[in-house]
């Protein structure tokens, strides 16, 4: 990451306008994929993703069952026309690369003990990208797994912090990714207080790496209510929301 040009302004406004602990707008709907067992749609600032899930089913090919537990598979794609240049549709190393990652930060949220000899598989579709997609997509594909009533331990929420312009801010987005000068994409279960990925690119001393994950952490609670607040709406609608309010 090369930084050309100042990124914080004298009022401490990021270039999109937001304070350096301010997330994107994010918007998430619950069930948007009929022909799926579960599937959600997020808006994560001007990342457009959709993540369904298939399964428990039968695993193909058979030898890849595991007789104690689920066989849980991803696959994170980015559409051709999701980046400012054409993308090759073909599998990239990057997307080989976040499809594994993704399967480990989802996978000890999932009771796979549960449904031994089977397979779960999650799609992730880019339609946009615009920075933090890998962390928008975890938390589409753990909504959707919810969705598809997949028993699970907790919700998974995910979140990236970063260093720009010498500062620790919270979801960094596009402009700040390719300029700045760190990025740290997070994933956690809320309820557990359990950390399922921590990535890092770039370079950070001690002090800056606490600070960089407390602030990524934060982004991941608020993260988990919007979550939360979506499936409530899908599958109490606004009753219940009113209920909580009250």
């Amino acid at each position: 990451m090369v930084q050309t040009r100042s990124l914080i302004d004298e009022q401490g406004l990021r270039t999109d306008g937001r304070t350096t602990d301010e997330l994107r707008n994010v918007k998430i709907q619950v069930g948007i994929v009929k022909n799926a067992d579960g599937s959600a749609y997020i808006e994560f600032g001007k990342n457009r993703i959709i993540a369904a899930v298939y399964g428990p089913r039968e695993v193909h090919p058979k030898h890849m069952a595991q007789p104690d537990r689920c066989v849980l598979r991803c696959r994170y794609h980015m559409s051709p026309f999701s980046t400012d240049t054409r993308k090759n549709p073909a599998p990239s190393r990057r997307e080989v690369e976040i499809s594994k990652v993704m399967r480990e930060a989802l996978e000890p949220a999932v009771m796979l003990e549960d449904y031994p000899r089977a397979a779960i598989d999650v799609f992730v579709e880019v339609l946009q990208a615009d920075g933090g997609s890998r962390c928008a997509g975890i938390t589409a594909a753990s909504v959707a797994l919810a969705d598809a009533g997949i028993n699970m331990r907790d919700i998974v929420s995910a979140c990236a912090a970063g260093k720009v312009d010498g500062k620790i801010v919270l979801d960094i987005n596009d402009v700040e990714d390719k300029e700045g000068s760190a990025d740290m994409p997070l994933a956690y279960l809320p309820h557990l207080e359990r950390v399922t990925l921590l990535q890092l690119d770039g370079i950070l001393n001690q002090e800056e790496f606490n600070e960089c994950l407390d602030k990524a952490l934060q982004g991941c609670k608020m993260i988990y209510e919007i979550q939360r607040k979506a499936l409530i709406q899908k599958y109490f609608g606004d009753e219940q929301e009113l209920k909580e309010e009250s």
